[in-house]
């Protein structure tokens, strides 16, 4: 069941839980997500970076729609961190239903100005769109990059972004970076800024970089209004972890032989997150 993104977190939002955004690179990772959330009967959002679009390519798209096609669990097809024009419309011509424009970076009014461009074309073609304020940390080891400083959303900022562009889901940022953390850093989550953001406007709200956050936090934060969480290096991590343990073996070659144990261990990951989010057995609200 292929869903925009408007459409999706609209129901999590009136029933009180968040979807995973799982990002995907390849067709082994898109089967542990795919497999994880049928289990579950989990609506999941297949998220990809324009980088990693790059690797799969275009042709890639078209097999996750039809994997979507052929499942009653809800399903997005969302660019994660869109960066400019020509990414977002390369996207919608390949059959993405939901883009993002990052455009954190700029000033208030050119970030304003873009997102109310790619909103203009997006629309026009059933496609939602997601917008951020504020910036994203990194780590230094995940795929996507952030801001050395996290600069936190300013909750006077939100309404008027909001009400300005039209967006449909706003990413904020409240402590979170991408990657895994390293043992002598932790992540803390401003709680009260979220709560703060939350009283501003009605859309449904996005936190990224939720991998290896505390398990506390990501719940409480979706209690608060969270309705998306975007997943990337904890699952990839689990499935290249396995990876390496089976390669040990200098006999193993064949890909049904090597893949299928690092598909379980992923799943493991992605079942933890569908509980975390509440989010499973939630594809009932959807038929």
């Amino acid at each position: 069941m292929l869903l925009n993104m408007k459409e999706l977190l609209s129901v999590a939002q009136r029933n009180h839980f968040a979807v995973p955004a799982f990002n995907v690179s390849s067709s082994m990772i898109l089967k542990g997500v795919m497999e994880a959330c049928k289990e579950k009967k989990a609506p999941v959002i297949i998220a990809i970076h324009p980088d990693e679009l790059s690797f799969v390519e275009d042709s890639f798209i078209a097999g996750v729609r039809e994997e979507a096609a052929k499942t009653n669990v809800p399903v997005v097809i969302h660019l994660d961190h869109g960066g400019n024009f020509a990414q977002i419309v390369r996207a919608i011509q390949c059959g993405f239903t939901s883009v993002m424009i990052d455009a954190s970076l700029l000033s208030f009014e050119e970030n304003v100005a873009i997102t109310q461009k790619v909103i203009e074309m997006a629309h026009a073609v059933n496609v939602s769109v997601e917008a951020e304020l504020g910036t994203i940390g990194t780590t230094g080891n995940g795929g996507e990059s952030g801001s050395e400083k996290i600069i936190y959303t300013d909750p006077a900022t939100v309404k008027e972004f909001v009400e300005k562009t039209g967006v449909d889901t706003l990413a904020i940022a409240i402590g979170t970076s991408h990657g895994i953390y390293p043992k002598d850093r932790q992540p803390k989550l401003r709680l009260d800024l979220l709560k703060e953001i939350r009283e501003c406007v009605a859309i449904p709200l996005v936190l990224h970089g939720g991998s290896a956050n505390s398990d506390q936090e990501i719940a409480e934060s979706v209690k608060l209004g969270i309705s998306k969480i975007n997943i990337s290096s904890d699952i990839k991590d689990a499935f290249y972890k396995k990876c390496r343990e089976v390669l040990q073996d200098p006999a193993i070659r064949e890909p049904n032989a090597i893949y299928p144990p690092c598909i379980e261990a992923m799943k493991k990951v992605i079942y933890h997150k569908i509980a975390l989010f509440n989010d499973g057995d939630k594809a009932k609200y959807y038929i």
